[in-house]
């Protein structure tokens, strides 16, 4: 098991972003309605944070028609998954936790 080295990440650590990313690293895909209601925030405004997040190389967005509809849905990229949990394993670290 491969420990993980703590590290403080500005972009993963906005609330709504350290939202989005303990959501998505909880499972392999995230419809981005789901998201959206679970962080509480409207479409543009989780739009404007998982834009962010995908600039960064955290977060994969794909857009599929299901239905008639565009669908969108959201997951963590490994290198996400490596930032969360160094961020998550920093805020521990400073909180001594």
């Amino acid at each position: 098991m491969t420990t993980v080295q703590p590290q403080f990440d500005a972009i993963v650590h906005m609330p709504p972003r350290l939202q989005i990313c303990g959501l998505l690293a909880a499972v392999d895909v995230m419809d981005f309605a789901a998201v959206r209601e679970h962080v509480g925030v409207s479409d543009s405004v989780l739009s404007k944070h998982v834009r962010q997040l995908e600039e960064a190389g955290y977060v994969s967005v794909r857009k599929a028609t299901r239905a008639s509809r565009v669908r969108t849905s959201l997951s963590l990229t490994p290198a996400g998954r490596a930032a969360f949990e160094a961020h998550v394993a920093e805020l521990r670290r400073i909180t001594g936790g």
